[in-house]
Parts: C-alpha cells; structure tokens; sequence
C-alpha cells in the first residue's frame, strides 16, 4: 500500500532544493530514494526535485511500499552457502574466490546474491539485480561480506560504509621483500586513461585512498611476503592498485601482478607450478567489524584463509 506524506514550508525551514528539505524531513530515506517518489505540489500540480522551495510551499509524497524481494528468475543455489551470521536484518558470509557478486551481462547465473536469495530475502534498496548490496569483492577475491535483509538495516550500512565508520582488513600475498614492517600509503585513485579495466594512482584528479599496510611473513628464498592491509577508504581495487604502485604486486593479480616477469626467479618447482596456474589474485578479505545498523551492537567477523591461500602458505614455508 502506497503510503503518504504532507509537508508544508515553515519560515524555520532552511531554503533549500526540495530534495534536500524533503531529506531533513525523512531521514530514514537517502535522497535518490526520495527522488524517485511520487511527489507533487498540495493542489496536485508537478514539481521538479532540483526546485528551490518557499516558506509557505505545501507539497504531498506517495512512498510505495518497498519490495523486499527480487525476481525469482534471480534466484539459484550454485555453491555451498557460508553464513557466518544472520538475523532479520543482515547475513553476514564467506565468499568464496571465483564468485561473481551480482549478475551482469557476462554473469547471469551463479552469482553471490542469487545464491543468498536461494536461502532468504534481500532488500530491494539496492536494486533489482543487487538487492542488499552496500559493498563488493571483486569476482577472485574472497573473504568476508555483509548484506541487508530488512530496508532499515540497508540504509545503515550504507552510511556505515560511506562514513568508513567500521574495519576492514585483508590478507594479502605479494612479490618483494619489503625493508619495512608496517607503511601507509596513500593517493588519490583514478581510472586508467590507457586500459579502462584497471585503476591507477594519479597526482591530480581522482579520489583519496589510504591503505595502512603491515607484513605478516616474508619468504626471502621465494622473494613473496604476506601482508595485512587495513583499508580506510574504499575505492575500486584499492589493495591491489597501492601495493602493485609501491613494488608489491598481489600474486597472480592478471591485471596489476606483473607476474611474468617475476616467474623467472622462482627456483622451486611447486611453487613455480601453482603461481604459473592459479587463477585469481591472492587476495582475503579477512576481518569486518561494524556496529550492527539497528542494534548498534558491535560486531566483529574474521574469516580463515581460503584453501588456496593456505596451499601458497605451505609451499611458501617448504621451500
């Protein structure tokens, strides 16, 4: 059922476009939320959201009920589901390296989401094909991942994550030996002007990254160390683009390792064999911390590394 609200200007309003006065006065609705209602002026005549309001402006919007489900085509169970938390506003899961967040294109089926919907319902804030999705992994990246079930919990995750209010940290194995424990590094992150697949550290233009960095282990004989990386923003590739910037490349990263060159010195014929035919960057996504959005519980998940992580870490330490 549609439901609907009045407003009307008040002198104390601050003048504003009507989207934002509409915002002060519906905080549980993000702006482009409200854009999409139905929205017009007390005597039923339109109005555009971009408008400049007036002490005195009455205006009504009709707010549809939200569907807290996707289409049932979207729906399928391709792998083993695990949860490592859920209640009626989140679940909270492990996702494994090769999954595919959402369906595109290229991906119709077989997709995290389809596989989470086979098991509950998702918000539909997030859209048809990413219902629930306040963040993302890339397809060969694994690790820890949280989606909203309810539209509350949606919304204050995406204000969890926009205000980089919460912790996230990855385990990372990369080429080189660094002469340091512990780095930051930050730069802005644009997208590349010579390969519109990849993104790349720019001196103008671009958006501020900030990856803190400390290393786990370093294997001199192999030239690899293991790497902990703490992000504090979140941009597109962001672990990959700084590490690989500063000498560091992830492991069989097809975009941003460099991998070819590095396999010459590898002397060991496992290790050689599994880095010349693994497929996805060695990458996990190991610790989320957050408040939960509607209790404000703290909540903290770790994940263990993926079987082929832990493969990599016991050629590394046999060498």
């Amino acid at each position: 059922m549609t439901q609907t609200r009045e407003f009307i200007v008040a002198d104390t309003d601050e003048i504003v476009r009507l989207d934002r006065f509409l915002a002060s006065k519906m905080p549980e609705f993000s702006r482009s939320e409200i854009q999409r209602f139905e929205t017009t002026r007390a005597d039923g005549a339109p109005v555009k959201m971009s408008e400049k309001i007036r002490i005195g402006d009455a205006f009504v919007v009709r707010i549809p009920d939200a569907q807290t489900d996707v289409a049932t085509e979207n729906i399928s169970s391709d792998f083993d589901l695990e949860i490592l938390f859920e209640d009626d506003d989140i679940i909270v899961v492990n996702k494994p390296r090769g999954v595919v967040m959402y369906p595109s294109a290229g991906n119709k089926t077989g997709t995290l989401v389809q596989n989470i919907l086979a098991h509950t319902h998702l918000s539909a804030l997030g859209g048809q094909t990413r219902p629930g999705v306040v963040h993302r992994l890339d397809k060969d990246t694994s690790g820890v991942m949280v989606f909203a079930k309810s539209d509350a919990a949606f919304r204050g995750l995406v204000k969890i994550f926009s205000e980089h209010d919460l912790t996230r940290k990855y385990i990372a194995f990369v080429w080189g030996i660094p002469n340091w424990e512990e780095a930051e590094i930050t730069g802005n992150i644009a997208r590349s002007s010579r390969n519109r697949q990849k993104m790349t550290m720019v001196k103008t233009g671009g958006k501020p990254s900030h990856t803190d960095v400390a290393v786990v282990n370093a294997w001199s004989r192999a030239g690899v160390s293991q790497m902990r990386c703490t992000l504090f923003t979140g941009r597109t590739h962001q672990i990959r683009v700084h590490l690989s910037a500063h000498g560091f490349p992830v492991l069989c990263d097809p975009l941003y390792g460099r991998g070819a060159s590095r396999l010459g010195s590898v002397r060991d014929q496992d290790l050689l064999d599994f880095l010349r035919t693994h497929d996805g960057q060695m990458l996990h996504a190991e610790v989320l911390e957050f408040a939960h959005p509607t209790t404000g519980e703290q909540m903290r998940f770790k994940t263990r590394l993926p079987d082929d992580m832990l493969e990599l870490k016991y050629l590394l330490e046999n060498i």
